[in-house]
């Protein structure tokens, strides 16, 4: 699981959910239609024929541009609920009638290699670099299923957009990712349990071994006991054949008020912060003071959120899922202006 730029990150192969992607996407138009009528929708539009109803039968899909211009003729606030998914992405979609889906994904896709994503998503690389280079479009179900895989969490896009109630085919994970990040926002502990649930260690074990989480953390077993029964009653685990397993999608985004949100980033960074004091072998700790021109701490910055969201992606599909780990990136600035 990956947990959002918005917070610390505990990093871990991810599973991928099935999901019948045109099913979604036939679900997403007849939400966006609200209470009107297929030909009144499509007259709506511009259209002489009636395009909504082979969108809804699957017959044909809208491009993402075509559903998202469609949105916005609709009275749906596009360009807030692409702020409310992404805000450092949000921009790139531009305003207007003609949004730049491409601009967007690749903002949004980062430094991640467009190989990964094909890998991912089982599509060609060639048709992957035409869509994020503006040659064509992605019909609604590719775009759906390459958010997907970008972020592992495109339920959140689709919820901002329309009730995710009426997306069926998504609702089941998104339930379990908000349970999920209810949790890692209350209990932040048993997110590094349900990463070290993925791994082929605790895998291997015949039955769920009491303290066998808990010593790999650092915690006491009464603190992995209250973790667990709490994940359990959030419905975030189940214990299956004597072993816990995880059933939350592998992204959470961990928006959510700035104090929660400082007080998730403080639990990480102190137990950065401890293991800096006492390393184990696999532990790679760095930093720099610099001197530098605001322009070029503009590129740090970049440079920093471009990794994340390749270790996102990496994380997402890596196999075999053998460890977990904490990645905590930090930026800390000394500038005279924030001091004023």
């Amino acid at each position: 699981m990956c947990i959002s730029a918005y917070s610390a990150a505990m990093i871990a192969g991810g599973g991928q959910q099935a999901v019948a992607w045109d099913r979604a996407a036939r679900q997403l138009v007849r939400a966006i239609r609200g209470e009107r009528s297929q030909r009144a929708v499509s007259r709506r539009l511009g259209y002489r024929a009636n395009p909504v109803a082979g969108w809804e039968a699957g017959r044909r899909f809208p491009t993402a541009g075509e559903l998202l211009s469609a949105c916005e003729r609709l009275g749906h606030d596009v360009p807030r609920a692409f702020r409310v998914f992404h805000p450092p992405s949000a921009a790139a979609l531009g305003t207007g009638s003609a949004p730049r889906v491409d601009a967007w994904l690749r903002e949004l896709r980062g430094g991640t290699p467009v190989v990964v994503l094909a890998a991912r998503m089982g599509r060609s690389r060639f048709a992957i670099g035409r869509w994020l280079g503006g040659e064509t479009q992605p019909r609604l179900p590719d775009f759906l299923h390459l958010v997907h895989v970008i972020t592992d969490r495109v339920s959140d896009l689709v919820d901002a957009l329309v009730p995710i109630e009426a997306v069926p085919e998504l609702l089941g994970a998104h339930r379990l990712r908000s349970a999920a990040k209810r949790l890692a926002m209350e209990a932040p502990w048993t997110e590094a349990m349900l990463r070290l649930m993925e791994t082929e260690g605790y895998r291997a074990l015949p039955v769920h071994r009491e303290g066998y989480l808990a010593a790999l953390l650092g915690l006491d077993g009464d603190e992995e006991s209250a973790a667990l029964q709490r994940a359990q009653e959030a419905g975030v685990i189940e214990l299956r054949d004597g072993r816990y397993r995880d059933l939350t999608p592998s992204t959470i985004d961990t928006q959510a008020p700035p104090e929660d949100v400082a007080r998730l980033r403080a639990h990480w960074s102190r137990v950065a912060l401890e293991r800096a004091a006492g390393p184990r072998g696999g532990d790679w700790l760095g930093y720099n003071l610099m001197s530098i021109s605001r322009d070029d701490l503009e590129q740090v910055r970049g440079i920093l959120r471009q990794a994340f969201r390749q270790i996102r992606t990496l994380a997402a599909s890596s196999e075999p899922v053998e460890t977990a780990a904490l990645v905590n990136l930090q930026l800390v600035t000394w500038d005279e202006r924030d001091a004023r």
